[in-house]
């Protein structure tokens, strides 16, 4: 695994929610993921992410987009990776940073995912 192939995650994530594609944004997440938004809401499994994205992009983020940055890319594991991101959703001018486990035996997945609103600067 590269770190191109990581940070495609990321780009397949912003290229779904633009579209307003629950299904593409969550295509990369494991079947399996834990996953905490950033009310601090834990969802297990891509369907409850998939789910709870096509809410959102049906009201709240409705024709918002989604930008990210790979901060961070530390193998843990030759099967493993720690990924931070930052992100922003344009135009609410929310901010996020994100702190992952992708999975990379096959085709890459995110196995683990932490998404909050940090309250100061994200380095």
């Amino acid at each position: 695994m590269t770190d191109d192939s990581i940070r495609a995650l990321w780009r397949t994530m912003t290229d779904g929610w633009a579209d307003g594609d629950a299904a593409r944004f969550a295509s990369v997440f494991a079947e399996d993921v834990d996953f905490v938004n950033v009310r601090g809401e834990a969802l297990v499994g891509r369907r409850a992410v998939e789910t709870g994205h096509a809410q959102l992009f049906a009201t709240a983020y409705l024709g918002t987009t989604l930008s990210a940055e790979v901060t961070l890319i530390r193998r843990l594991a030759p099967d493993l990776s720690l990924v931070h991101a930052t992100s922003e959703i344009a135009p609410a001018g929310v901010k996020t940073h994100a702190q992952a486990v992708v999975r990379h035996t096959g085709e890459p997945t995110i196995a683990a995912f932490h998404n909050m609103i940090p309250k100061g600067p994200t380095a």
